[in-house]
C-alpha cells in the first residue's frame, strides 16, 4: 500500500513538473501562415525543433523562404501553397491539412501572414485600404474560420499577429492601423466566444521590427509623388513628400534587427499553459509609454505628436505661410 501510494505521489509530481514545462509539441500539428520570410518563416522552424508537425503556409512554394524551410527542417515539416487573400486555396490547404493531421490534431493556428506600407490619407485611394485590408484583415479571418472546427476539437490555439499601430494612430500609418484594430476587434472577439470551446486566443503586438522582416513594401518619394492629383501637388509639395520619405525609411532602420522576441512570444502562447492575451514587443523604454497610452484621453493622446520633430516639420513646410 505504502509503495503504491508512493507510486502515486510521484506519477502525481511528474505531472505537475510537466504541466509546468508547457505543451508537448509530439503528436500535435500547427498552421503557420505567412512562412516566406520574417516572423512565420521562423516560427515554422522553431515548431519543427521543437516536435510539432508544421504546416507553413508560403505564397511562393518554389520561392527561396519556402525551400530553405523545406531543406532545414525535418520531414515533420510540410509546405503549403497558401494566400490567405484566396478562399479557394484557403480550403485546399484545410483539406491538405485535415488528411495529414497527427494523433493529437491541430493544435493551432498562427494568423501570421501579412504586408506593411505607409503613406497619409490623402497620398491613398480606396484600393490602398483595401488591398491591405485583405490580407492583414480578412485574410485572417477567411483562415480563422476555415481551420476553427479543428482547433476547437484540439481544444487548443488561435495567434493573431497584430501591431502596436492598432491602438497608435499616427502619421502615415492610416491603412495598416485599420486593418490591424479590425484584426484585434476580431481577435478579441473570437477569444470570448471561444473561452467556453477551452481554445485560447493570443495576440502578438510587434512594435519596429522593419529592419528583422520582410513586410515593409518598398517605394521611392518619385512613387508617392506620382500617385498625386495636381491639386494634392499644390498642396502636399515634392520637397515634404521627400522629407517624409527619407524620415520614414530612417525610422525603420533603428527597430529591432532580429524577430526572436516576436518569435519567443509566439511560442509562449502557443505552449505556455497559460498563455497571455496580449503580447506588447517594444523596447524597454517604449513598455510604459504603450501601456499608457490606450489608457490616455483623445485630447493628450493626440497632443503626443507635437513632441515629434517629423509633426514640426511637417506643420512649417505645409501650413506655414
Amino acid at each position: 500500500c505504502f509503495v503504491k501510494s508512493l507510486g502515486l505521489f510521484f506519477w502525481l509530481l511528474l505531472a505537475r513538473v510537466n504541466r509546468r514545462g508547457g505543451v508537448d509539441g509530439v503528436g500535435r500539428a500547427v498552421l503557420v501562415t505567412g512562412c516566406d520570410s520574417g516572423f512565420g518563416h521562423q516560427l515554422a522552424g522553431a515548431l519543427d525543433q521543437k516536435g510539432f508537425v508544421v504546416f507553413a503556409g508560403c505564397l511562393s512554394p518554389d520561392g527561396e523562404g519556402a525551400q530553405n524551410l523545406i531543406r532545414e527542417s525535418s520531414g515533420n515539416l510540410k509546405v503549403l501553397k497558401l494566400d490567405v487573400t484566396k478562399e479557394e486555396e484557403v480550403q485546399r490547404a484545410k483539406k491538405t491539412v485535415q488528411e495529414n493531421l497527427p494523433e493529437k490534431g491541430l493544435w493551432a493556428v498562427v494568423n501570421n501572414a501579412g504586408v506593411s506600407d505607409w503613406a497619409e490619407i490623402e497620398w491613398s485611394n480606396v484600393e490602398d485600404f483595401h488591398s491591405m485590408a485583405d490580407i492583414n484583415l480578412f485574410g485572417a479571418i477567411r483562415t480563422a474560420i476555415a481551420f476553427l472546427p479543428l482547433v476547437r476539437a484540439a481544444k487548443g490555439r488561435m495567434v493573431f499577429v497584430s501591431s502596436i499601430f492598432a491602438f497608435f494612430h499616427c502619421l502615415n500609418m492610416a491603412a495598416y492601423s485599420v486593418s490591424k484594430r479590425g484584426l484585434e476587434a476580431f481577435a478579441d472577439c473570437l477569444r470570448v466566444e471561444m473561452a467556453s470551446f477551452g481554445v485560447k486566443v493570443s495576440i502578438i503586438q510587434p512594435g519596429n521590427f522593419s529592419g528583422a522582416t520582410n513586410i515593409l513594401k518598398t517605394k521611392t518619394a518619385l512613387d508617392l509623388w506620382v500617385k498625386l492629383d495636381e491639386d494634392r501637388k499644390k498642396i502636399f509639395n515634392r520637397r515634404y513628400v521627400e522629407v517624409a520619405h527619407d524620415y520614414f525609411k530612417s525610422t525603420c532602420t533603428t527597430g529591432f534587427k532580429t524577430a526572436e522576441p516576436v518569435v519567443t512570444a509566439m511560442m509562449h502562447a502557443l505552449t505556455s499553459t497559460r498563455p497571455k492575451s496580449r503580447y506588447l514587443l517594444v523596447s524597454a523604454l517604449d513598455t510604459v509609454f504603450f501601456k499608457l497610452y490606450p489608457l490616455l484621453p483623445t485630447v493628450l493622446a493626440d497632443s503626443v505628436f507635437c513632441f515629434s520633430s517629423m509633426y514640426r516639420t511637417r506643420a512649417e513646410m505645409l501650413f506655414v505661410k
